[in-house]
């Protein structure tokens, strides 16, 4: 199942920058084949796009409070569409959680805490990925995850530290449980992740 949405617009980075290069670790399995990264790949990419594009447009025609709620109710059918269209599961996850659904399983959690290190240590967040052949359940599964920065336009307009108060108090009816804000241009906003069974 596709993941919900879990942000605004910090994807709209996703799709200028650098080519990313495959996060190295020295204790990780050897690398999935070229097929299934460039599916992975493939996958996000069509996804950032569709979603930069609906919350472009929404941005456009009615600000921030509108976009907020365009990502509420149409990521998950972009997710999903995405996910049919490459026969696999892609979605979004984050450390800070704006929609609870999207909490990450300990496999994301800790790429995501890994991609941090490496930000902090001066990586561009733009070029981190990682992917590995695991056991999960008995079955070998391909899990792939891209690294989404925080942009300083429009993202902190709904994620920074001084968020309007009528934006505000939009995002906190929709997501009571919002943890998604304080962050500053260049932190890890969250991360595409992809799973599928492996070939």
């Amino acid at each position: 199942m596709a993941r919900l949405s879990f942000g605004l617009v910090s994807l709209l980075a996703f799709i200028s920058g650098a080519a990313p290069t495959l996060a190295q670790q020295t204790d990780a399995p050897p690398t999935p084949n070229g097929t299934q990264l460039s599916e992975a790949r493939a996958a996000t990419k069509d996804l950032g796009e569709s979603l930069k594009s609906q919350l472009v447009g929404a941005l456009k025609s009615g600000g921030p409070r509108t976009a907020v709620g365009v990502c509420r109710t149409i990521a998950p059918a972009i997710a999903a569409d995405a996910s049919s269209k490459h026969g696999l599961q892609v979605g979004r996850t984050a450390l800070k959680l704006r929609n609870p659904a999207n909490a990450p399983d300990e496999f994301e959690r800790q790429v995501m805490e890994d991609f941090v290190r490496k930000i902090a240590a001066g990586a561009d967040p733009v070029t981190l990925e990682y992917a590995e052949v695991r056991d999960e359940g008995g079955e070998r599964v391909f899990r792939y995850m891209k690294a989404i920065p925080t942009a300083s336009e429009p993202c902190l307009a709904c994620h920074g530290s001084n968020v309007a108060p009528d934006l505000k108090a939009e995002i906190e009816r929709l997501y009571p449980a919002d943890q998604a804000i304080g962050f500053e241009a260049g932190d890890l906003r969250g991360a595409f992740t992809v799973k599928q069974r492996a070939q």
